[in-house]
């Protein structure tokens, strides 16, 4: 159930970031809710693989590259997902950080709203 809850937290993150964003556009909520699955699933699996094979760049640039690799995966996300489209790379970038600050907000919330 809480995995549902969170779900459904990043969906509602990544409408918020999109509406933030002009570069990015989401044809409504159930597709940024299969955004948000897409995501996790690609940050559950591919993203570790990344940043294995990326260590070396990632020490050297001190974990900089980090955004790259979660630019990498919104854009793979964009790839996959009909009705979710991202401008170009640096969009890609701009919207991954927005998103990992609204998610942390409604994270923030909820754990408020939990207490």
């Amino acid at each position: 159930m809480e995995f549902l809850g969170r779900l459904f937290m990043s969906a509602l993150a990544v409408i918020v970031s999109s509406l933030v964003l002009p570069g990015v556009h989401i044809d409504g909520a159930i597709t940024a809710l299969i955004v948000a699955a897409v995501l996790a699933v690609l940050n559950a699996i591919v993203k570790p693989v990344l940043v294995l094979f990326t260590i070396p760049i990632t020490i050297f640039t001190l974990g900089l590259f980090l955004l790259v690799i979660n630019a990498v995966m919104i854009l793979l996300v964009d790839k996959l997902v009909d009705g979710f489209s991202v401008e170009g790379f640096w969009t890609a970038l701009l919207f991954s950080i927005i998103l990992s600050a609204v998610t942390s907000v409604f994270s923030s919330l909820n754990s408020k709203d939990q207490k």
